[in-house]
């Protein structure tokens, strides 16, 4: 069997694109799909995707290690969130292949079943604009959370923290822990809360008394307090709160990780599969997470495909905790791909079709095409100007 072929189709989901890859092989009817979705880098990925056909071709797909290594050591240059974003689409593609040639799904290729469930969250508004990086008003807050909850959520995401520097006002930090308690009032105990920070705070104190805010009212976790690459100061936080953290939806590849595992930095490590490198890569660090007494939820916020290939990787691995999708993010979500998936009381059910059990429905897919992604959404700015992170 040989690799004949990688093809990119781009998908526009509102306020990202999603970007199917397929390859393609010398066997009838025989080809797989990843996904390589990377906000704002869209006509990057598919560049880096095409970047790789030449040390892929006449490989046989199955000889997934192999093709990794090619992608990662022929460049010479490291590989970046672009590159390694190509790199996990194409490796995710080659174990769906894998396992339709060996009539079997992914979970099982990859260690066999853990678990007989995957739980899930997803985020206040499913992941729009406006609902999960803007100033949520207390009302509408309460709204969309007893929404998930009637939907059969048991778990939920929401970005509370506003845009920040070094310090950060009173009346800010108990504004957002009067949304939390709002929140919590609302859901009941019976429902677990998450908090991205997205690296907002440009200090370690200043995270700190975000925390303690919310620590009255339980979260399950606390989601890049700062940002990430410093493993001190998340170590720093971790040893003045009584709240879990988390981070590591971009770090890229296994070494990226490690300074957290030697230092004992978080609590819960977020790999997102469709950026670290892929498969293989996310069971390294997984592996490593559990040596260090850590737990894995992987970072999700993409489309159909990334959700197959991690809902195998939750299934097979034995320290995950739980998974983050956003299948209501357009009406059309689950339309342009016919998906294993199915979701029942808040969690996914292990699949049994052979590969990742995805297929693009490639007509719908093309009814929409690709737009450019609005970096108004983007703009992080203090009252006086100051750029700060998003």
């Amino acid at each position: 069997m040989k690799i004949t072929g990688i093809e990119t189709r781009v998908v526009n989901a509102d306020r990202r694109n999603w970007v199917f890859v397929k390859v393609l092989t010398d066997q009838a009817g025989l080809h797989g799909w990843g996904e390589g979705t990377l906000e704002w880098k869209t006509r990057s990925v598919v560049a880096a995707v095409e970047d790789m056909k030449p040390v892929l071709m006449g490989l046989d797909p199955r000889n997934i290690e192999q093709a990794l290594h090619r992608m990662l050591k022929f460049s010479f240059w490291p590989q970046g969130p672009i590159g390694m974003t190509a790199v996990s689409a194409v490796e995710q593609a080659l174990w769906d292949i894998f396992g339709k040639s060996v009539g079997l799904p992914v979970w099982q290729l990859l260690g066999g079943q853990m678990r007989d469930r995957v739980r899930l969250y997803t985020h206040l508004g499913f992941g729009s604009a406006q609902a999960v990086y803007g100033r949520i008003d207390r009302d509408l807050l309460v709204e969309r959370a007893l929404e998930l909850v009637a939907r059969g959520y048991t778990a939920m995401k929401v970005l509370l923290v506003p845009f920040s520097h070094y310090t950060g006002s009173i009346a800010a930090i108990d504004h957002v822990g009067e949304l939390m308690t709002a929140l919590r009032s609302a859901v009941g105990d019976e429902v677990d809360l998450m908090i991205d920070f997205h690296g907002r705070p440009a200090s370690v104190s200043l995270a700190i008394q975000y925390i303690r805010v919310l620590e009255p009212s339980r979260p399950l976790f606390v989601e890049e307090p700062v940002q990430p690459g410093d493993a001190q100061a998340l170590r720093d936080i971790l040893m003045k709160v009584d709240t879990p953290i988390a981070t590591g939806e971009r770090l890229i590849g296994a070494r990226e990780f490690e300074p957290l595992f030697a230092q004992r930095a978080v609590n819960i490590v977020q790999p997102d599969l469709s950026h670290c490198g892929g498969l293989l890569t996310g069971k390294r660090i997984a592996a490593a997470a559990e040596l260090a007494f850590m737990g894995v939820a992987p970072h999700n916020p993409a489309g159909p495909i990334a959700s197959a290939v991690a809902l195998h990787f939750a299934v097979a691995t034995a320290n995950f905790v739980i998974q983050e999708e956003m299948a209501g993010a357009v009406p059309w979500f689950d339309d342009v791909v016919r998906t294993c998936i199915v979701r029942r009381d808040g969690c996914w059910q292990v699949p049994q079709e052979p590969g990742l059990g995805v297929e693009v429905e490639e007509i719908e897919a093309a009814r929409h095409p690709y737009v450019p992604e609005d970096w108004s959404a983007a703009q992080a700015l203090m009252p006086d100007g100051t750029v700060v992170d998003r």
